[in-house]
């Protein structure tokens, strides 16, 4: 956040924290009144990514909610506090942190920007599978340069190797069986593709004001943590990398 000479005490204010995690104010100020008593997992995994805390302190805060803390052998959704503070300041990359499943738990203003805000829709929707295979509106439309359904072959042979990594994991498994029931061609592909790791290639992406944007995404895997962070650069010189620095320049948003 920036700092403010105004700034009496160290810490986030209650209206910075509920921007961090994606939450209403009010909801905020339940919470810290007490009047909030059942705050769900998916609200501690935001306020746990807002707040930067390590892995016991993130199990504290877990059992403060009377929740149980995640345990091995089911998806990760926590962001160590060193990822987010390097991603943090890689402010003119477009970059989203992604759970094992998918989910997305962290982006910057560039990913904003490119992708449009995935604050606008439920945190339970911001999923990488449910977006491509559900139509979600917040998804703009993007293609690969390796051919048609080349990316949503990859993303279900990376689901898959999950699901084999993870097969305790009750969520994860529901969303397959989800998919699977409400999206025709991702049980055709399901079926039939075969278990992989996700890995980089070049896309285009149609943006509402700048057109088609064609960028080299890299996935990079996370030591320790089963994570993938996204990125899309361009060349130096080349007229993407101008339509990127527009984006960075002008805070262009979903809303353009």
């Amino acid at each position: 956040m920036p700092r403010s000479p105004k700034r009496r005490a160290r810490g986030l204010r209650r209206e910075e924290l509920a921007q961090l995690a994606g939450l209403s104010v009010e909801y905020v100020l339940r919470l810290e009144q007490g009047r909030a008593t059942n705050p769900s997992a998916q609200v501690v995994a935001a306020i746990t990514r807002a707040l930067q805390l390590s892995r016991t302190e993130r199990d504290r805060l877990y059992r403060a909610a009377g929740l149980l803390p995640p345990q091995d052998g089911v998806v990760d959704n926590h962001v160590p506090a060193g990822i987010q503070r390097l991603c943090a300041r890689l402010g003119d990359v477009p970059i989203g942190v992604f759970a094992a499943d998918w989910t997305l738990l962290w982006w910057n203003d560039m990913w904003n920007a490119l992708h449009g805000d995935p604050s606008t829709v439920p945190e339970r929707e911001r999923n990488l599978a449910r977006m491509l295979f559900g139509g979600h509106p917040y998804l703009r439309p993007m293609r690969s340069a390796a051919g048609p359904e080349a990316f949503e072959v990859a993303i279900v042979g990376d689901l898959k190797e999950a699901v084999a990594r993870y097969p305790g994991d009750a969520a994860l498994a529901a969303l397959i069986s989800a998919l699977r029931r409400t999206s025709a061609s991702f049980d055709r592909l399901w079926g039939t593709v075969e278990t992989a790791t996700l890995t980089g290639e070049e896309k285009t992406i149609t943006h509402p004001t700048l057109g088609e944007i064609t960028v080299d995404c890299d996935v990079l895997a996370v030591p320790g943590a089963d994570l993938r962070i996204v990125t899309y650069t361009a060349a130096t010189g080349d007229p993407n990398a101008a339509k990127l620095d527009r984006l960075r320049t002008t805070g262009i948003t979903a809303s353009a």
